[in-house]
């Protein structure tokens, strides 16, 4: 029996996720975290556990994090990333923190469960667009540290910093606003600012990026 556990915050695709495992008498569902932190302490109490299906974007400590954190305290055991982000960076930080495998959310239920014992047999299971991904990344490595110092060169001010971590929590503009002090209409512009130096579009974009930099924690 190969015990399963996952790391997913929505509600919905985690029922989606049980229910594929629940096809195979050889898959059984351990438990399920609905963020990095929640799952590391019940994965801390329980780690008899074979295959992690683990997200990416998730609150409080993201899936990349997570898998670093488990793969230094439990080597021997396998995660696979199950997400719907297919970019360069995620692939490749996935990859860094230790990921045996890269599956988009979209895979049906044999191809999981291909992959899951791919993984324990010691294979790389991965989703074919990623793989190819994975490929280019490898061809030309150039590009990707490239970007990365680019990034790393980020720079906020000491307000924009606070700003971020306020979004971080899932606070709206005027709850921010009342925090700070500051109009509602200067939480804005510092917003704007935010998402220009971060290059991304929209708040969970700034969050992600911001917690993967550790501008934020």
């Amino acid at each position: 029996m190969i015990r399963v556990a996952v790391a997913e915050d929505n509600g919905f695709l985690a029922k989606a996720v049980e229910e594929k495992i629940s096809f195979f008498d050889d898959l059984k569902f351990k438990f399920r975290g609905a963020n990095g932190n929640e799952f590391i302490g019940k994965l801390e109490q329980d780690h008899n556990v074979d295959v992690i299906l683990m997200d990416i974007q998730m609150p409080e400590k993201d899936g990349i994090s997570t898998t670093e954190y488990v793969k230094n305290k439990f080597p021997h055991i396998k995660i696979l990333m199950l997400t719907v982000y297919d970019d360069d960076d995620n692939i490749f930080n996935a990859i860094q923190a230790g990921a045996d495998g890269y599956l988009l959310k979209e895979t049906n239920p044999e191809e999981l469960h291909k992959a899951i014992l791919d993984v324990l047999e010691g294979g790389a299971a991965m989703t074919p667009s990623v793989a190819l991904k994975t490929l280019n990344i490898l061809r030309h490595p150039e590009k990707m540290t490239g970007d990365k110092v680019q990034q790393e060169e980020i720079k906020l001010s000491s307000r924009e910093t606070e700003i971020l971590e306020q979004l971080s929590k899932g606070l709206n503009y005027q709850q921010i606003a009342d925090n700070l002090i500051i109009s509602p209409a200067t939480v804005r512009k510092h917003i704007e600012n935010i998402y220009k130096k971060l290059q991304v579009h929209n708040k969970m974009e700034a969050v992600q990026k911001a917690i993967k930099h550790n501008i934020i924690q």
